[in-house]
């Protein structure tokens, strides 16, 4: 009986313990509550509250390109300063200023521009129809753009050595000194520049520079040609489209010195001549693409040398006024070209045209004002190249 009492002794002690524990976790909870009562629950936003939340509007402006987001940016200063926040909005995006438009502008308002660029981490700048005080003023109101610009572009400019000068002084655009060490692009289109300009090209610039496009530089001769080759060895791109000075000998020089070329412009340079094309198909091993637009001395002579190049993946001839039917034959062997544009040649029939079916692998043919394009040959080019893009 006194085990049976103690055992029951000692049920009852546990059950008393059993009941202030559960106590105790009733009243840590009934705390628990009244505190989660007293405190107010967050109240849901409002939509006017909601489109201006950070987290919402790091998804919604996914939704946009970089260029809607140039609107989005104006909307309010709070989606203003969210865009600003962050490159990633503007990726592939660069700057136009137009400088007519600029003389009239506070430099107040320049600043903020230009600070805004920082900002945004736009690093292409294009400077349309600038003078040589232009290119002074720009220099004066954005002087962090030494460091902070990384390809740069003039077009319809009006300048003159002494402002491409200032500018290469103060960018290192190819230049003298090593203030943009990452610069991989430079295009240029003015009028007046010579080949001394061209001098101002360092070889420190010629690890990094790979594109180089100079378009209607009326003045550039072959002696420019020799102060690119010599400074810039290294180059992918190059353009000398209107380059009307630039001969036989110019393009020499370049087959032979810059054998990394992948694309080269000649298209507008009316001293070319089919020497030329013998000397781009015997050197530049790795060019894939070629335009020879308007370079009317070119004839099926220089087209056979061109055919031989298999690395070619494009080809445009538009308005070579001398290419027959035997040159189209030629370019029938050109197993990797994809893209072939041969509008305006005034010679060319549609029973030389025909014979582009052999190219099964094109996929794109322009043949716009070819007087030999027939709507019968259209229908034959169609039925036969399913997969390419025909340009009537």
């Amino acid at each position: 009986m006194a085990k049976f009492l103690g055992l029951v002794r000692r049920r009852t002690s546990c059950g008393h313990h059993t009941t202030r524990q559960s106590e105790n976790v009733f009243s840590i909870s009934a705390r628990r509550v009244e505190r989660a009562s007293a405190e107010p629950s967050p109240r849901p936003l409002l939509w006017n509250q909601f489109i201006l939340e950070e987290r919402f509007l790091d998804k919604f402006f996914l939704y946009f390109n970089a260029s809607d987001r140039r609107t989005l940016a104006q909307v309010c200063t709070r989606w203003r300063d969210v865009l600003y926040s962050s490159p990633r909005w503007w990726t592939g995006l660069v700057a136009v200023l137009d400088c007519r438009e600029l003389r009239s502008a506070t430099g107040c308002c320049m600043q903020r521009f230009y600070n805004s660029l920082i900002r945004r981490g736009i690093r292409g700048v294009v400077l349309v129809s600038a003078s040589d005080d232009d290119i002074n003023e720009f220099i004066r109101q954005f002087p962090l753009s030494a460091h902070h610009v990384h390809a740069i572009s003039l077009k319809g400019c009006t300048i003159t050595d002494r402002g491409l000068e200032a500018i290469l002084d103060h960018l290192q655009v190819g230049a003298v000194a090593q203030l943009l060490p990452s610069l991989y692009e430079f295009s240029l289109q003015a009028y007046h520049v010579t080949d001394a300009a061209l001098g101002y090209f360092s070889p420190k610039q010629s690890a990094s520079l790979s594109v180089l496009r100079l378009h209607s530089c009326w003045e550039l001769t072959n002696h420019g040609v020799v102060n690119i080759v010599h400074s810039l060895p290294n180059l992918t791109v190059l353009s000398l489209s209107g380059c009307s000075k630039v001969t036989d000998e110019g393009v020499e020089l370049l087959a032979e010195n810059l054998p990394r070329l992948r694309s080269l412009d000649l298209s507008w340079c009316p001293r070319v001549t089919d020497n030329a094309l013998e000397y781009i198909a015997c050197d530049l091993n790795h060019l894939e693409e070629l335009t020879l637009d308007r370079c009317v001395h070119i004839t099926d002579i220089g087209v056979g040398y061109i055919s031989t190049m298999q690395s070619l993946v494009a080809l445009f001839l538009r308005w070579c006024s001398q290419l027959r039917d035997f040159g189209v034959q030629h370019l029938c062997g050109m197993r990797s070209l994809q893209l072939l544009s041969l509008a305006g040649c005034p010679l060319l029939t549609s029973g030389g045209l025909s014979s582009l079916i052999q190219l099964r692998q094109l996929r794109e043919l322009e043949l716009t004002n070819c007087p030999g394009a027939s709507p019968e040959l259209f229908d034959y080019l169609h039925e036969h190249l399913p997969r390419c893009v025909i340009i009537e």
